[in-house]
């Protein structure tokens, strides 16, 4: 009778322990399920670790990579277009779809697992606008991307050099073409940023210095500022500040920036959003070291040790542009499963607004001065473009040419940057990129 009752017990506590473990199996299931499914030994989503369900589209559904044929696109000149946002079958290319919408793309679900062929991802690009910007840069090495300022949408990330995913080549270490080709110059790169800095410059000056708009200054075509000498292309004369910003003078700025002081134009590239990442996306911090004297003066011109990321730029561009909060970047515009149903349509974001409402409209108005007076309004047909070139100084050769701004329209509200490396000037080399953009966008 012991014998039964000790077996009886036994029994039980066997069956209890059954069930607590199908209990924490189930529990953990449902929270781990999608990170099992994701991981890179899963014969049913991957081969050679490479995932083969689901598809990258386009946000007007152009499919640029279906997982379980592992075929791209049949436009050689739009995949090498669209490479840096979809990505190549061997991962090197972190921030990419491929990489970093795994998840997504194999589209677990508790009740069938990863049977069901994946999840469409669509991304926000625009693939006919990425192959008129890669086709705009031609060959050159550089960014080109173009956003919706109110919907976060990044239009077009067009990173360079690429190469075809279909055919990728063989690249040595030293090999210079493809020096930095796995790098999304959009999120990852860092730019010296030459004349577009200015625009934190100007707005710290128009917010500390009272009475700065109706201030004259002299340029003679070179300033002296502690032992250095901060020299412009050419003596600019006499002009107010919204003259200085059209003409890019070093001088005026290199004085207003020892003016306002190291503290304040460090709180102002932080201000802009360009001294860190932004959720969403992830993109590098930038660099801003004021020190003194001619460095100050330098740092304010956007040289010395100034280092800024193209999307903070861009986004810095969209707040600009914006009547209050601007949409932050993203690249995800809708996932959808079985039968086409939504699976995840992801949240718009909305990043705080950059200075004062006074002072976005002061920039407005003087970035529109910049292309009617000096860029040319003529490139830009009629459309109410806002812009600051840039041409960067750089230590091995020729100036990188940077080109950003807005159109100031809310039926296009659309926010650029252009940064052509080792391109010299931003308003020609750059500016040109930047205007076959939005000929296209607008189209």
């Amino acid at each position: 009778m012991k014998q039964v009752k000790f077996r009886s017990v036994l029994l039980l506590l066997l069956i209890v322990l059954l069930g607590l473990g199908l209990a924490l199996f189930c529990l953990r299931y449902t929270f781990r399920g999608e990170a099992w499914a994701s991981f890179s030994a899963n014969g049913h989503a991957y081969t050679d670790g490479v995932v083969r369900t689901g598809q990258v589209l386009d946000r007007n559904g152009t499919v640029l990579y279906d997982g379980p044929s592992g075929v791209y696109h049949e436009d050689s000149a739009l995949r090498q277009a669209t490479l840096h946002a979809v990505g190549d079958q061997l991962g090197n290319i972190s921030t990419s779809a491929l990489e970093a919408f795994q998840s997504r793309l194999i589209g677990f679900d508790p009740l069938t697992g990863t049977l069901s062929g994946g999840h469409k991802v669509y991304l926000t690009i625009d693939a006919d606008l990425s192959r008129t910007a890669w086709e705009a840069l031609d060959g050159r090495k550089g960014v080109a991307a173009v956003y919706n300022y109110q919907t976060g949408d990044i239009l077009c990330m067009v990173s360079n050099p690429s190469f075809d995913p279909a055919d990728p080549p063989e690249i040595s270490d030293d090999d210079s073409d493809y020096e930095g080709v796995y790098l999304n110059r959009l999120l990852s790169g860092l730019y010296t940023p030459g004349s577009v800095f200015k625009v934190v410059t100007t707005a710290a000056a128009l917010e500390q210095l009272p009475g700065v708009e109706e201030r004259t200054f002299t340029c003679d075509g070179s300033v002296t500022i502690g032992d250095q000498v901060i020299t412009c292309p050419y003596a600019h004369g006499e002009m107010d500040l919204s003259d200085a910003f059209a003409r890019s003078c070093n001088g005026v700025y290199a004085q207003l920036a020892v003016e306002l002081g190291a503290d304040v134009l460090q709180d102002y590239a932080r201000q802009a959003g360009l001294l860190e990442g932004f959720s969403g996306i992830p993109t590098v911090s930038g660099l801003f070291t004021a020190g003194s004297g001619g460095d100050l003066g330098w740092s304010g011109v956007g040289q010395y040790e100034d280092m800024v990321n193209p999307c903070a730029m861009l986004a810095l561009m969209g707040s600009i542009a914006s009547d209050d909060r601007a949409a932050t970047p993203r690249l995800l515009y809708r996932e959808t499963g079985v039968l086409g149903l939504p699976a995840a349509i992801p949240a718009k974001e909305k990043r705080a607004a950059v200075f004062t409402a006074e002072t976005r409209q002061t920039l407005r108005d003087m970035m529109a001065h910049n292309v009617q007076e000096t860029y040319g309004q003529s490139r830009f047909g009629d459309l109410a473009v806002c812009a600051k070139s840039g041409t960067a100084e750089v230590s091995d050769g020729a100036p990188h040419a940077w080109f950003v701004g807005f159109v100031d329209d809310s039926t296009l509200p659309l926010a650029f940057v252009v940064v052509v490396e080792h391109g010299g000037s931003g308003s020609d080399v750059a500016g040109s990129v930047a205007a076959q953009l939005l000929e296209q966008a607008q189209s």
